[in-house]
């Protein structure tokens, strides 16, 4: 099993969207490293810390799983949608996305600003200057940590 962090603003999808949900695409992602990640990397039972970005504060909200490997997004080819990408086409399928299902909403918000003050968390992708994936491998003691700072279950 591999572990992740997986960015979205609580404005747009928060853990309770997906806690009300249980099951979401994980669309949008233009970004040729993380796009990697999920196409090489992820696999579905890998557990992901669903972080909210562009709040404030921004951090760690839940723990979500991945259910469905990387696929084609569609969203790439669809003038409508607000991840158009002209480049792509159902032939040229640049973009992919995943779909994650919920796990379990964090008993204690973990800050970013938390985040980056635990010495344990040395060296994690989103505490790290100039972070901006909204896709990131999280090691697995990290993984640990977060979820001992969020009061959950190891």
């Amino acid at each position: 099993m591999r572990y992740w962090l997986m960015k979205s603003e609580p404005d747009v999808y928060s853990i309770d969207d997906l806690a009300r949900d249980g099951q979401t695409t994980w669309e949008g992602v233009r970004n040729y490293q993380a796009r990697n990640f999920m196409r090489d990397d992820m696999r579905v039972g890998d557990r992901v810390l669903f972080y909210h970005s562009n709040a404030d504060p921004a951090g760690v909200a839940g723990v979500a799983e991945v259910c469905e490997a990387a696929y084609p997004d569609p969203t790439a080819w669809d003038p409508a949608s607000h991840y158009f990408d002209p480049g792509a086409t159902p032939e040229n399928r640049r973009w992919l996305r995943v779909d994650v299902r919920f796990v379990i909403k964090a008993p204690c918000f973990v800050s970013l600003d938390a985040l980056k003050t635990d010495p344990r968390l040395e060296g994690m992708y989103v505490i790290r200057k100039g972070m901006r994936l909204s896709v990131q491998p999280v090691e697995p003691h990290h993984f640990a940590a977060v979820l001992e700072m969020a009061g959950l279950p190891l």
